[in-house]
């Protein structure tokens, strides 16, 4: 099983797909270090050798994934969030951040509908 910054690929997929696995590692990113490790993306993962697993992590080297993006990502939602624009204030209550309709849709957001009770007379 090929070990990639720290995330186990899945070893019947193609090398190509494989790579999405790791944070921070689309398909474009994913055909682009293929490119400049010279390891062909119709490989499949358990078929990889030590080389080219090599290969591959140093072409990575300029990739700021998994644990260093998650981290700055963080930072970053934090740092709006104390500075107190609208941006951060969306985050600290749970809405939409990028000027989406709430009063429908918006669910995955705010998670699932609270149920408000009619009262009876």
């Amino acid at each position: 099983m090929a070990r990639i910054a720290g995330v186990d690929l899945p070893r019947e997929k193609r090398i190509e797909v494989g790579l999405t696995y790791i944070y921070g590692i689309g398909l474009s990113s994913a055909q682009k270090i293929l490119k400049k490790a010279d390891v062909n993306p119709d490989i499949r993962v358990k078929d990889l050798t030590d080389d080219q697993t090599q290969a591959i992590r140093k072409a990575m080297d300029g990739y700021k994934v998994e644990g260093d993006l998650r981290r700055e990502v963080a930072l970053n939602i934090k740092r709006l969030t104390e500075i107190g624009c609208y941006r951060g204030l969306r985050h600290r209550r749970g809405l939409p951040v990028r000027g989406q309709r709430t009063k429908t849709n918006a669910r995955t957001r705010k998670g699932p509908r609270k149920l408000v009770s009619k009262s009876k007379k």
